[in-house]
């Protein structure tokens, strides 16, 4: 009787510490979707207001994103293209449908962007589905890669 009843304890304090590891894993998940989705939103404001330190602290530097024309950008590409709001300008632009996934230092935005831009120099009206992964480094989460698709019938 001693060793079930020792078994027992054992397994419910087992049981414990794996649910106590479970619920914490879950309050991470769900802090980096809400600071991620924070970013998300706030590089709207980014691209209406012409904002390139919210961008230069947001994005790696080695960060790429392949647009929804099927050009490729860098990091560098885009603060230029900053500069030159003639030919570089958001009009509008709304987020939807954001969907974060975390993967322990890792994270994935899934959304709808719909926007009316000029891109170097050509007018965009669209919307497209976009990917953006991005990497936890030094306590706060950076933007590594961005890939966009036009929705077609759109």
């Amino acid at each position: 009787m001693k060793v079930r009843t020792g078994l027992c304890v054992t397994l419910a304090t087992a049981a414990l510490v794996l649910s106590a590891a479970a619920l914490k894993n879950a309050s991470a998940a769900g802090d980096a979707t809400a600071e991620i989705t924070a970013i998300e939103n706030a590089s709207v404001k980014a691209d209406l207001g012409v904002d390139k330190a919210f961008y230069d602290k947001t994005l790696m530097k080695d960060w790429m994103m392949g647009d929804s024309s099927g050009k490729w950008y860098s990091k560098a590409d885009i603060m230029k293209m900053m500069d030159d709001s003639k030919d570089n300008k958001f009009n509008s632009e709304k987020l939807s449908d954001i969907k974060v996934s975390t993967y322990g230092d890792t994270a994935i935005a899934r959304y709808k962007d719909t926007y009316d831009a000029v891109v170097e120099g050509k007018h965009r009206m669209r919307t497209v589905i976009t990917t953006d992964t991005f990497v936890k480094e030094g306590g706060g989460w950076k933007e590594v890669a961005s890939h966009s698709s036009t929705i077609s019938g759109m």
